[in-house]
């Protein structure tokens, strides 16, 4: 596979990625670690109202994306759990 088709699947797929929908949704109360997981799950076993639980509807297919999403969780695991214990990060650019 062409480097140039891997990145046209990964930004496709991210676009659609519940894990991102998750991190943009900023709702109060929302799960935190494996939220993007969390709602792919809850999508595929039928759950009502993800809005009102994530703050975000999932991805038009959740089988395909929970790989990925699980994959993105995994990744970002650390900085989601001093999130969820209250440990804020501050980062700032610059001198």
């Amino acid at each position: 596979m062409s480097r140039t088709l891997v990145w046209l699947v990964l930004v496709a797929h991210l676009a659609g990625c519940a894990t991102a929908r998750t991190l943009d949704a900023n709702k109060s109360g929302a799960p935190i670690v494996y939220a993007g997981t969390r709602l792919d799950w809850y999508a595929i076993e039928g759950g009502c109202c993800p809005q009102d639980r994530f703050g975000t509807v999932p991805p038009e297919w959740p089988q395909v994306d929970l790989p990925g999403s699980f994959l993105l969780d995994t990744v970002l695991l650390p900085l989601s759990l001093l999130t969820a214990l209250g440990i804020g990060l501050s980062a700032q650019g610059g001198w």
